[in-house]
């Protein structure tokens, strides 16, 4: 599933905003995992040094740093972790980089934070949740899921520590979730649970706060884990596009 970037090197996937600590912390993890990313940021010199940062934690790992375009450009899977205040911006600024097939994984959460209110509350998205609005602002083609949301961004950088824990991701299209939980489950420690359409993210997105307030109360980074699930998590046991 690899692609050649506009910097002409082959990648797996692209994380656009990976100078943020969620970014990052993929990643490192992805790259542990085998595959090459390319690291993006609207700024190219803190997109090299995160790159730099990050083959110091993952010496054989294979890393590209530059501006949010050009890491997108040609690969196949584009992981969104920006903060929602630079949500649509970043959208605008890469619609001349994405391509029809292009799997975008949005990891948003509109946290009221970017408003300068609580970051345990929720700010009110028209479309209904930040996924909705990134799959009314890509270009046709494009496909959409949201996932990542509960996944502690510390924990994914401390690549000594073992994750145990469950990535619920959302999308209209189950080819599209499997395409991306194949990615996550990549990472050792995670594993993906369909949890029905996109539009189901506006609950999901809303499990960060959630769980920023757990973590502040017991000074811990919680995650999720679903119980009673099917062994065979590749192929849960409901309808199409459910």
């Amino acid at each position: 599933m690899s692609g050649s970037n506009g910097g002409g090197g082959v990648v797996d996937v692209a994380i656009v905003g990976a100078t943020g600590a969620l970014g990052f912390g993929l990643a490192v993890r992805l790259a542990s995992a085998g595959l090459s990313v390319a690291i993006g940021s609207r700024d190219e010199k803190r997109a090299v040094a995160a790159a730099t940062r990050a083959r110091k934690l993952v010496p054989d790992g294979t890393f590209s740093g530059s501006v949010n375009r050009q890491a997108v450009d040609g690969a196949p899977v584009a992981i969104l972790s920006v903060p929602f205040l630079s949500h649509v911006e970043t959208l605008a600024q890469l619609q001349g980089a994405m391509r029809p097939g292009q799997l975008v994984i949005d990891a948003t959460a509109p946290l009221a934070a970017a408003a300068g209110g609580r970051p345990t509350r929720m700010l009110g998205v028209w479309q209904g949740s930040a996924a909705e609005q990134t799959a009314e602002l890509v270009p046709d083609g494009v496909r959409v899921v949201s996932a990542l949301h509960t996944v502690s961004a510390a924990m994914l950088s401390d690549i000594e520590h073992e994750l145990d824990q469950d990535v619920l991701v959302c999308g209209d299209r189950k080819a599209d979730k499997e395409r991306a939980g194949e990615l996550i489950s990549s990472i050792n420690g995670l594993r993906w649970v369909d949890c029905g359409r996109l539009e189901n993210s506006r609950t999901t997105e809303a499990l960060t706060a959630l769980l920023i307030g757990v973590n502040i109360r017991y000074k811990t980074h919680a995650g999720i884990c679903i119980t009673g699930l099917p062994t065979s998590m590749n192929a849960p046991a409901t309808a199409a596009g459910a």
